[in-house]
């Protein structure tokens, strides 16, 4: 069967390395400009939220008895699954060998570096004593029985995210090390040479460097597919192990794992969006079959996580527990913070099902603009998850409202700015698109012209 080209415009193996590495080596055009300044102004604003809420206190959020956990807690489990994709794309489909992931493998993976380091920060503000927050990993004190409590979830999370990231840098940082040659192999002036070089850790391109490479390459991508399904499994057990009415239920870790999976390529697919925009030339790597695929996969685990919605339902009926059914037949479905519930079914639901129509898989600004509700209805699915539970629980004399203040929206929205300005900065020092990973699928696109075979 004849597959689609996988890089158009008919690109020799020179044309590939000139237009991937073409950001580095050259200075930045005004739009990649106007970006970097309007993120690195939102960043400025965030590491200002932030530090006022650490200076002034906690009571500056909207947290209160009896919603302990609020803003910080909602945005650490949304920008941990945002960092879902990157990893599925790049490690699980290469242990697949489905080489279409070449092309936007290593943005992914830039892409949950920086989404795990963003998330990184919540837990440690939301601790509200950040400067203690080494006391999160056990080691040996001198504070006799103050000791970490293995049996909190809270804790599997701290093992969880850190190796999460370090597999996802580590992995991240071992596909760019021939491209990093390239670049030093290029540079034409001393700095650059010296910090490529550095960074390229002696390659020289031998057979014996590819044999260590591909070795070692193929070791963490099997490293890190366990992880995919664990991380935010783990995640899920912040909720699931508690008794708490919405939260004690087996089907959290599926259901964040889709989920998870569901928000990753909706912010993957924003991502490269902007990215065939803001470089024009990467539209021939970064091809609409690309995107197309990745529509595909956010409307089919948009149907997962629909079907996990409905299934909450099913089981809060069926288990006869008034409790649960109480939660989602009248709180989340038609209680105070029913907006919030109905915005989280529109925008992960039924939006994406518009990908049922090619056109729709095929079009820019429409797949953009699903992307974005899919983003923002996954923010919501946290804030429902934590909140409505949090908000109703086994006595109404304990019933409240969440005290949204506008330092919550200060830092997530903040936190966007951290995020986007990484990104930024990743594009403009790194090849967005892995060299190395390109030129041999070369043939692949090219076999229809009697150029090769797969």
């Amino acid at each position: 069967m004849k597959r689609n080209e996988l890089v158009l415009g008919n690109k020799t193996l020179k044309d590939i390395t000139e237009d991937i590495v073409a950001p580095v080596e050259s200075f930045p055009g005004k739009g990649w400009i106007g970006m970097f300044l309007g993120a690195k102004t939102l960043f400025l604003f965030y590491i200002i939220s932030v530090a006022v809420v650490i200076s002034t206190g906690m009571g500056l959020l909207g947290v209160n008895n009896p919603i302990g956990w609020g803003t910080m807690i909602i945005t650490f489990v949304f920008w941990i699954g945002i960092g879902h994709a990157g990893t599925l794309i790049s490690a699980v489909l290469f242990l697949f060998r489905q080489k279409w992931r070449t092309s936007v493998a290593r943005t992914a993976e830039a892409m949950t570096v920086f989404a795990v380091m963003t998330a990184g920060i919540f837990p440690l503000i939301h601790t509200g004593r950040p400067w203690l927050d080494f006391w999160l990993f056990p080691y040996p004190n001198q504070r006799g029985p103050l000791w970490v409590n293995f049996r909190s979830p809270l804790l599997w999370d701290v093992f969880a995210v850190s190796t999460y990231a370090t597999v996802s840098i580590v992995f991240w940082y071992i596909g760019l090390v021939p491209d990093f040659a390239t670049i030093r192999d290029r540079a034409k002036n001393k700095i650059r040479k010296v910090v490529y070089g550095a960074l390229s850790l002696g390659w020289r391109g031998t057979a014996r460097n590819w044999s260590h490479y591909e070795m070692l390459y193929l070791l963490l991508a099997g490293l890190s597919t366990p992880l995919v399904l664990s991380v935010h499994t783990i995640v899920s057990f912040d909720f699931a192990v508690s008794q708490l009415p919405g939260w004690h239920t087996t089907i959290f870790p599926p259901y964040f794992v889709a989920g998870a999976i569901f928000s990753g390529f909706g912010m993957v697919v924003t991502l490269m969006t902007l990215v065939r925009i803001g470089f024009p030339a990467f539209k021939d790597y970064v091809t609409l079959d690309h995107m197309e695929v990745m529509n595909k996969i956010i409307m089919t685990t948009g149907l997962m996580v629909g079907y996990a919605y409905g299934s909450e339902f099913f089981v809060a009926w069926y288990s006869g527990n008034i409790y649960e059914r109480y939660v989602f037949f009248i709180s989340r479905a038609s209680g105070p913070y029913a907006w919030s519930y109905w915005t989280m079914i529109i925008c992960n639901v039924f939006i994406p099902q518009i990908f049922w129509f090619k056109w729709a898989r095929r079009s820019i600004p429409v797949m953009f603009t699903v992307s974005i509700f899919v983003n923002i209805g996954m923010w919501f699915e946290r804030f429902v998850i934590t909140v409505t539970s949090l908000h109703r629980d086994f006595l109404p004399a304990n019933w409240g409202m969440y005290a949204w203040s506008f330092w919550d929206t200060a830092i997530l929205l903040g936190s966007f700015g951290m995020f986007l300005t990484l990104f930024l900065l990743y594009l403009r020092l790194f090849p967005a698109i892995s060299i190395a990973e390109i030129k041999p699928v070369m043939n692949v696109g090219k076999e229809g012209e009697g150029g090769g075979h797969h």
